[in-house]
């Protein structure tokens, strides 16, 4: 019989507490009198599953409410569409070396692998000799540090920190910074914002998907699913409450982990208002756009190697990039971003894969729209409680992700990739984030008993 430790005690301990309070509208009632919970966590995306894991193993009374009908956020892996892992939002395990979701990943029995290093270049039809792929990387690393160097100056997009001669290269290297790395077009991201952000050099894949991933490290917690937040009070100085579609729950704190978007889109209505330090602060670090376009192609048509990385020598903003035979399946995603990717996207899914076939073909020649089987795309701007890929700041914005980590009345918290300031726009960022809300929860809660 495996032994009860004292940290799976509390664990069992919370999630009862919790899925006691959302059985019904309210919290639980303990003899007669309402029982409050220590900490709602509205959102269970890697932020909030970050935040209730701190909470649980300091055996605190939680609740965890997520809107959508599945555990991830922008992280989820889908296994229906295509009969295989298929990560619908974010697929790449950033430096994993000291990425903390990689570290917990030993503990899941899940299989995490290196990505293969380096990228291919294709020039029409023809992948870039030797040569040409120096030029490129060159030209890359001159870009990238112009971008750094003007940052030390002051702010300013990074479109105008680009050197003026970056010749036929230039669209190339702007996709590859701007709509690829950073979910938006270089005019639009702040130089300090982009010369902050850690390196992100190394990566990791996870076999079964990332979103697989989190949904195994949130296994155990109390998260009631379907159940969007639509409303927290936050006047009161001995608790807040925070109203879902499935009643209301009273906490002395909450943990917002909510797209910034969808902070903006007011979702959530907060009483009193959301300030406009705060609120202008997430318009300041709004959600860019960037999407997958999936496509079954059998045989390896684009004689593309597994977990291969390949882009385009491309004129203009018209681009995207090809991530092949994905965990060495048959399925291959290109990436779309930035304002071309938006717009595109907004077209819908159908002309989405028409864009795709029509890329590749120019690209290698074959025709695809005969081999092509199964294909989806993914419109995050059109997810109604997400509404974008992830943040980056425009010039002047940076300073916006410190405003964001300022709690309401120390019992409102907010976490997410854009509540860090180094690794925005990332899963490890986005659980960096939760932890330290929660550690902010622990020390709240210490300093009132």
């Amino acid at each position: 019989m495996k032994r009860l430790s004292r940290r799976m005690f509390l664990a069992a301990s919370a999630a009862v507490t919790a899925s006691s309070a959302l059985a019904q509208p309210g919290t639980r009632q303990k003899g007669g009198a309402q029982e409050r919970l220590d900490a709602v966590i509205i959102g269970a995306g890697a932020a909030g599953i970050a935040a209730a894991r701190r909470l649980v193993a300091a055996g605190r009374r939680i609740a965890i409410v997520e809107a959508a009908p599945e555990v991830g956020g922008r992280c989820v892996t889908d296994t229906k569409i295509f009969g295989v892992p298929y990560d619908r939002g974010a697929h790449w395990i950033h430096t994993p070396d000291v990425n903390p979701v990689a570290k917990l990943a030993t503990q899941t029995g899940l299989d995490i692998y290196p990505a293969p290093p380096g990228q291919r270049m294709r020039i029409g039809r023809r992948f870039a000799r030797e040569s040409e792929m120096e030029d490129y990387l060159a030209t890359l690393v001159r870009a990238n540090g112009a971008i750094i160097d003007a940052a030390r100056k002051g702010d300013m997009s990074c479109a105008q920190a680009l050197p003026k001669d970056l010749g036929e290269w230039r669209p190339a290297v702007e996709f590859f910074l701007g709509p690829f790395g950073c979910a938006n077009d270089l005019a639009k991201i702040s130089a300090v914002d982009f010369a902050r952000s850690a390196e992100r050099d190394v990566d990791a894949f996870c076999r079964q998907g990332f979103g697989a991933l989190i949904a195994r490290l949130a296994a155990g917690l109390p998260v009631q699913l379907s159940t969007p937040a639509t409303g927290i009070e936050w006047w009161s100085r001995t608790g807040i409450e925070v109203a879902t579609t499935r009643g209301r729950l009273t906490a002395a704190t909450a943990i917002v982990t909510v797209s910034t978007n969808v902070l903006i889109a007011q979702k959530i209505k907060f009483n009193p208002e959301l300030p406009k330090r705060h609120l202008d602060a997430a318009t300041k670090l709004k959600l860019g756009s960037y999407d997958h376009i999936a496509l079954e192609l059998p045989d390896n048509p684009l004689g593309l190697r597994a977990d291969e990385l390949v882009f385009e020598k491309s004129s203009g903003p018209r681009t995207g990039a090809i991530f092949a035979n994905a965990g060495g399946s048959t399925l291959c995603m290109i990436d779309v971003g930035g304002s071309f990717g938006r717009d595109l996207a907004a077209q819908g899914e159908k002309e989405m894969v028409a864009f795709a076939l029509e890329w590749l073909t120019n690209l290698f020649g074959a025709d695809l729209k005969s081999i092509v089987r199964r294909s989806h795309a993914t419109r995050w701007d059109e997810e109604p409680y997400v509404l974008g890929a992830f943040s980056s700041a425009p010039p002047g914005g940076q300073p916006s992700r410190r405003v964001l980590m300022e709690p309401l009345s120390n019992r409102v918290f907010f976490a997410g990739e854009a509540v860090h300031e180094t690794l925005w726009g990332t899963v490890g960022g986005a659980w960096e984030s939760g932890e330290r809300a929660a550690d902010a929860v622990v020390r709240v809660l210490t300093g009132r008993r």
